[in-house]
């Protein structure tokens, strides 16, 4: 019987020992590491990727030498991807290498401005003191702050699924005490007075899609994180860490399918046992007990359950909610070097809240920018060439939703005026340029199936926060499971990878088996 209407909260508990099989729809962070742990579970588990390589977001491309990370290139918590590793008792030191960086991100503002952002406290504290030394104390508030909001809404809550509203209603006290109505920004300058610390520690935000004036405070842990455990970049860029999650997947038994678009997942029940029937470009429909979805959440209800009640109904909550900027990225090989560079280099432009308000709520493309240079050479130098450089910049911009662009008609425009504001850091720039590429809103939509073309999925708000963004397992389509950034706990790396936790921890005890 198909599933028009689909009945019950929880999936069929079947006895351990029977054979399930779980698929997994997408091969980005969450996906991959979702499918790590289901196969680990001992579930058959099939990973459908649309793409030619893996990795979704954190796909790669390569031009001559250099080579490009499409997407994630900050990685933070490192001790969540070897966890993945360990569940099977293997290290990740064997599949792949993770690099320190150092300093974390070199900030610098149009009026001449700099700001080393490192991990080492008394680092920082120097940095601080430079800046502005009446900041310093503020500063050491600010960060013990961090560390409470880190311990709560990390340690204790990061990989914890909100399935049900009593969850929330657990963690309002602690929630509460924090301010976690507070925006970033608005709880960074309680702590620090000169603006341009108040920017330094309130960005954090925008790497996951979020606004800092007005995302909760909860963001605060991320530099925590930065603090406790560093920032890392893949010896071999971020597709080398893809190449080792899937390569270890394979290892456990896994099947990797490329070039796999799901078209369509049905829902049958039959005897009181529920089958979710994939149908996937170049190949037979297929039933699986569990469908993790690692697709846009907005794609996987509007279109992958398309036919399912329960599932149209969730399209239009989901179109309800506030969905994340989208992106500008430009990426551009050079036949020269800059030694002089940091591996992440945030340029604030002169404007902060004004250009945030339209990126976030504007209907139009802003004339001007702040940007994210992503050098990676500066690392790794096999990322390019002998004796040229691999780059990416990256350049908030609205989404679709908000902002209809013609991105057809003003992306390369829009690149050389990118271009031009870099080459006081970068002298010589556009002459040097031998190979140049760019993504946009656009293709976010089309190539990521991504809503608005939004970068990050649902926006981090307080009000889309834990159970208020779409939950881990779906309330009403028994077997289906999300994990990525349009779920608990939201976009970032480690984000992703903790929902797989939370996910697959509630796969385990939905079906009585070992943990994930």
């Amino acid at each position: 019987m198909s599933l028009g209407t689909v009945a019950g909260r929880r999936p069929p508990r079947s006895g351990a020992g029977l054979h399930r099989r779980a698929a997994v729809i997408g091969s980005g962070f969450g996906g991959l590491a979702a499918a790590i742990r289901l196969q680990s579970m001992g579930f058959e588990t099939i990973c459908y990727e649309a793409l030619d390589q893996p990795g979704g977001r954190a796909s790669v491309h390569e031009d001559g030498g250099y080579i490009f990370d499409a997407g994630p290139t900050v990685i933070t918590a490192p001790h969540c991807l070897e966890e993945l590793f360990e569940l099977s008792g293997r290290r990740m030191a064997d599949y792949v290498r993770l690099l320190p960086v150092t300093p974390l991100y070199r900030l610098q503002w149009s009026d001449g401005v700099a700001f080393d952002y490192v991990a080492d406290e008394a680092g920082l504290i120097e940095q601080v003191r430079r800046v502005n030394p009446a900041d310093v104390d503020g500063y050491r508030r600010f960060a013990d702050y961090a560390r409470k909001v880190f311990a709560k809404g990390y340690e204790e809550l990061g990989a914890v699924p909100f399935l049900h509203f009593s969850d929330m209603i657990r963690v309002a006290p602690q929630l509460a005490y924090l301010r976690a109505d507070r925006s970033v920004y608005a709880t960074v300058s309680r702590f620090v007075k000169d603006e341009h610390l108040r920017q330094a520690f309130s960005f954090h935000p925008l790497l996951v899609g979020g606004n800092p004036l007005e995302t909760s405070s909860i963001y605060t842990l991320v530099h925590w994180i930065e603090r406790k455990w560093g920032v890392f970049f893949p010896e071999g860029g971020t597709g080398a860490l893809v190449r080792g999650l899937v390569r270890l997947f394979e290892d456990l038994g896994g099947t990797l399918r490329l070039d796999a678009s799901v078209k369509e997942i049905t829902v049958e029940a039959t005897g009181g046992v529920t089958k979710h029937i994939v149908q996937a470009a170049g190949g037979p429909p297929e039933a699986f007990d569990v469908v993790v979805s690692n697709a846009d959440v907005h794609h996987t209800y509007a279109r992958l359950y398309r036919g399912v009640d329960a599932a149209r109904r969730r399209q239009r909550r989901l179109e309800r909610m506030a969905w994340s900027m989208s992106l500008f990225v430009l990426y551009f090989g050079t036949n020269r070097r800059y030694p002089n560079l940091a591996h992440h280099t945030i340029l604030f432009g002169p404007r902060f809240r004004g250009l945030l308000q339209d990126i976030f709520h504007g209907h139009r493309l802003p004339d001007d920018f702040s940007l994210y240079l992503h050098a990676p050479t500066i690392t790794d130098p096999s990322m390019a060439p002998a004796g040229g450089e691999s780059f990416y910049v990256l350049s908030p911009v609205p989404h679709l939703g908000n902002a209809a662009i013609d991105w057809e008609a003003v992306a390369t425009g829009y690149g050389d005026a990118i271009l031009k504001s870099l080459e006081p850091h970068l002298p010589g720039v556009r002459e040097a340029i031998v190979t140049r590429r760019h993504f946009t809103p656009a293709d976010f939509a089309g190539r990521f199936s991504a809503h608005h073309g939004s970068a990050f999925s649902v926006a981090p708000t307080l009000t889309q926060t834990a159970y208020f963004r779409p939950h881990n397992r779906d309330p009403d389509i028994p077997g289906l499971y999300l994990v990525g950034a349009g779920t608990h706990p939201g976009a970032g790396v480690p984000g992703v990878v903790n929902s797989a936790k939370a996910t697959c921890d509630t796969i385990a005890a939905d079906y009585h088996v070992v943990g994930s």
